[in-house]
Formats: structure tokens, sequence, C-alpha cells
């Protein structure tokens, strides 16, 4: 008969416990969220630097699956074009490639922008419902699709102009290491 006792005794001093934990749990203030202070944005899904860099065109992480499987970009091939030991040639294709490459990300970034903008006013004049949310986050979503292909084919066209050798050496110079600390890849012939 004892056993019963302990038992009852262990699970009302969980009970008490739990009670105790709930109780001081429910007195705890809760936690802002982490999108406070985000709602004064003049687009709310986009910070001022997210819209910064979509105007100027610059990648962000759009071209992250090319430059981390061996597929330079021009911006960084320029900054390395001494180290990298580029020709002339080289060097005056990689320039016309970042022009003509920051021409059409700036402009496909204005337009993300722009559909991002649409969504958010939106949901700001309370006239979002399923069918223009449907229609405008198809918007964002193709330009952003876009943006995002050219990012990437941008790193193609920039690989074919660079020899293995320089390749790899962009490889180490941007810290990715030597080819014998990166996971087997194709090699690119140019």
């Amino acid at each position: 008969m004892h056993k019963p006792l302990v038992t009852l005794s262990a699970i009302a001093a969980q009970l008490l416990l739990a009670f105790a934990i709930s109780d001081a749990a429910a007195q705890t203030p809760p936690q802002p969220s982490a999108y406070a202070g985000q709602q004064t944005r003049a687009i709310k899904s986009l910070s001022e630097q997210d819209v910064d860099d979509l105007l100027a065109g610059r990648g962000t992480g759009f071209a992250k699956a090319a430059e981390l499987n061996g597929y330079p970009g021009p911006a960084h091939v320029l900054e390395l074009k001494q180290q990298l030991k580029l020709s002339e040639a080289q060097l005056s294709a990689t320039q016309a490639l970042m022009a003509q490459h920051r021409a059409t990300a700036q402009r496909l970034g204005k337009e993300v922008v722009s559909a991002e903008r649409s969504l958010d006013e939106a949901f700001g004049s309370r006239t979002a419902d399923e069918g223009s949310v449907r229609r405008l986050t198809a918007d964002v979503a193709r330009l952003q699709g876009e943006l995002r292909v050219e990012h990437l084919k941008t790193h193609l066209a920039q690989t074919a102009l660079l020899t293995p050798e320089q390749v790899e050496r962009y490889a180490e110079l941007r810290g990715y290491g030597s080819p014998q600390s990166r996971p087997a890849q194709h090699q690119h012939r140019h």
C-alpha cells in the first residue's frame, strides 16, 4: 500500500511544479515579433537595403548556385582582374558583360520593387482578396525568377570567358578553397 502513496505524492509534486511553471509563463510578458518596426517600411516586405540592392542590380544571393559551384561573376572578376591576369580581350569582354548585365538587372529589379509595392498596397488599402493576391504574387515570383535567371546566366557567360586555371584561381581568391578541398565537380573547358 505504500507504493500508491509514493506515486500519489510524486504525481502531486509534478502537478504543483507544472502549475508553478504555467503560472510563471503566464506572467512573462510576450516577446515582440521579429517583424516589429518593419510595419513602417514603405514596402513592408522589402528593407531599404533590399530596395537599394534591387534598383542597383546587385545580386544579393540570386547567383549563389552558380558562384558556389565554380561559376565566377563579372563584378568579382573585375575586382580580381590583376590576380586573375585577365587579358585585354577578357577584360573588355567582362566589362561589356557587366554593363549589359547591370542594365538588365536594374530594369528587372525596378520591376520587382514595383510588383512588391503593388502587393503591399493591396493589403495596405484593404482591397486584397484571393484573386488579387494570386495575381500579384505571381507577378512578383515571375519577376524574381527572371532576375535570378539574369544573374545566373551572367555567371555562365563570365565563366566561358575564363580559362579553367582562372576559374580555379577565382575560387581560391574568393575563399572557396582549393580544388582539392571542394566537392568533386565537372571540369569547365572554355
